[in-house]
């Protein structure tokens, strides 16, 4: 299996705070790969150090075998990472369709395919296109973030706790979506959450993130959610 992301030996942090403490890890085309940890632990830190959000202090990261430890956050994109960041980050006052245009604003040419598509992979969207992204509920918002970071036509998608806040129906919306894409092998993703069940129905591995260090790596479907819980 080809390696998508390889990370080594990362440390990053805000301002002189450390907060990555030699994070390394790879994961390979298609996997989805779980992050575990308690709140302050470094994960979301992770996401946005991953993305180019934060700078790295030092340590490796490379995408599809390209170095892109010190590449801006568009060019990040441009190479086919994606984030959909916790908090989703919508344009509030844009409309739904505006929203997904701005996912394929970076794109050589406007096809409208994309947008088709990513309204096929989240159908709720469909009836929602002209109202405002902050007129949304909550899960119709992690819908948009997601069906937008689609239309970038990432290869890898970071996606930090997509189900903060949002109904269970929408939730298995989105496992159901994620799922799919993944049998077809169109994504790799690296998925921040602390929902259990929907990390271990994603997952083909979990790392356990403590004090910004990976300590254990698990297989989900050998653990239930106690042994998870305390480890």
């Amino acid at each position: 299996m080809s390696s998508v992301l390889d990370v080594r030996d990362l440390r990053a942090g805000y301002g002189r705070v450390p907060i990555l403490d030699g994070i390394s890890f790879s994961m390979g085309e298609s996997e989805f790969l779980g992050i575990l940890g308690h709140n302050g632990m470094g994960k979301t830190t992770l996401m946005k150090a991953l993305m180019g959000r934060i700078p790295s202090t030092s340590g490796s990261v490379k995408f599809l075998g390209a170095e892109v430890t010190h590449k801006k956050t568009h060019d990040r994109s441009r190479a086919g990472m994606g984030l959909v960041p916790q908090g989703r980050e919508i344009f509030p006052a844009l409309t739904v369709l505006e929203n997904l245009r701005m996912g394929t604003a970076a794109l050589p040419k406007e096809d409208h395919g994309i947008i088709d598509k990513a309204l096929s992979d989240f159908p709720r969207l469909k009836r929602l296109l002209d109202r405002p992204g902050g007129a949304l509920s909550g899960g119709e918002q992690q819908l948009l973030a997601l069906a937008r970071c689609l239309c970038t036509q990432p290869k890898l998608v970071l996606l930090d706790e997509p189900t903060e806040g949002i109904q269970p129906s929408i939730i298995d919306e989105i496992i159901d979506t994620l799922l799919a894409k993944k049998a077809a092998g169109e994504l790799s993703i690296v998925i921040v959450e602390q929902n259990l069940e929907f990390l271990t129905s994603l997952s083909d591995r979990i790392l356990r993130i403590q004090k910004g260090r990976i300590v254990g790596v698990v297989d989900p479907h050998d653990l239930d959610q106690h042994e998870l819980l305390g480890a």
